[in-house]
């Protein structure tokens, strides 16, 4: 019911017409979003190379958001060491993850390889001093000198490229080469400097703890990501592949092991190793 005074009443009923009128705007709005954003899908779904691109986005989005994480905990006073090696640990590990968003054949892990390949640049650019930054090297390196980053951040950004775009996700021995890389190398630092005090006895720069932590992290995630492309009908799982990891991983760990790869650097040998074995098991 209306107030009597005509005033009240004609504020009133203006409130009333208001908000009528912004409901079916608000209404319209999301009506012209949802229609939009089915769009947006459809159009995804149907052409492959704009759902690649966006794929590559979404990965590259992955990557340099756990980039920046661990440059800013290099920048909160973390272990330069420690922080160096989750970096080595989780990027590689992502990216693997981000695989499924791309379509099969050889362009989806081109543009795969994208993401890692830019890395490659950075670390040219950054090796050879043309672009400074701090954050970046700090997190990256073993004692703060940016050419460090044409050695193993260098081979760590060109392996897991190759191994993408070569390889691919149908293929164990990305799985193996990239898992014995991040996870295996990654964990063999991280446990030889808490626990090991027992070295080997031809190479007193590497511990029986590190070697054993990275043939066992290395296999774990080998498995862990069968049966991730499994899941999606990448590859089949089985005990064959099991046997191929392990064989893999003790393979790696082994030449990571030796002095030549301190001599190198392990980022390159046990990688090499990696694809070497993997070529003879699988």
């Amino acid at each position: 019911m209306l107030p009597k005074n005509p005033v009240v009443a004609d504020v009133f009923a203006t409130a009333i017409s208001g908000l009528i009128a912004l409901t079916a705007l608000r209404l319209w709005e999301e009506t012209a979003k949802r229609r939009l954003f089915e769009q947006i899908i459809t159009m995804l779904v149907e052409n492959a190379v704009l759902s690649d691109l966006f794929a590559g986005v979404i990965t590259a989005g992955a990557i340099f958001a756990f980039l920046r994480l661990w440059q800013e905990t290099a920048k909160q006073g973390l272990d330069q060491k420690l922080n160096r090696k989750l970096v080595h640990i989780s990027i590689g590990l992502v990216f693997m993850l981000c695989w499924p968003l791309f379509s099969s054949g050889h362009r989806g892990a081109i543009l795969a390889a994208f993401a890692p390949g830019v890395n490659i640049i950075r670390m040219l650019l950054l090796g050879l001093g043309i672009w400074k930054d701090e954050a970046t090297v700090k997190s990256m390196s073993r004692y703060g000198d940016y050419r460090e980053l044409l050695k193993g951040p260098l081979y760590y950004a060109t392996t897991i490229t190759l191994a993408c775009a070569i390889y691919w996700r149908t293929s164990p021995i990305a799985i193996a080469a990239i898992c014995n890389l991040c996870a295996g190398d990654g964990l063999a630092d991280i446990v030889g400097r808490r626990f090991g005090t027992k070295k080997l006895p031809y190479n007193r720069n590497k511990s029986i703890a590190g070697s054993v932590a990275m043939a066992t992290a290395g296999f774990l995630a080998s498995l862990a990501f069968m049966y991730y492309f499994s899941y999606f009908g990448y590859i089949q799982e089985s005990w064959e592949m099991v046997l191929g990891f392990l064989i893999v991983s003790l393979a790696s760990a082994l030449v990571e092991s030796l002095p030549i790869s301190t001599k190198l650097d392990d980022n390159l040998t046990a990688t090499l190793a990696s694809i070497f074995v993997g070529s003879l098991v699988f």
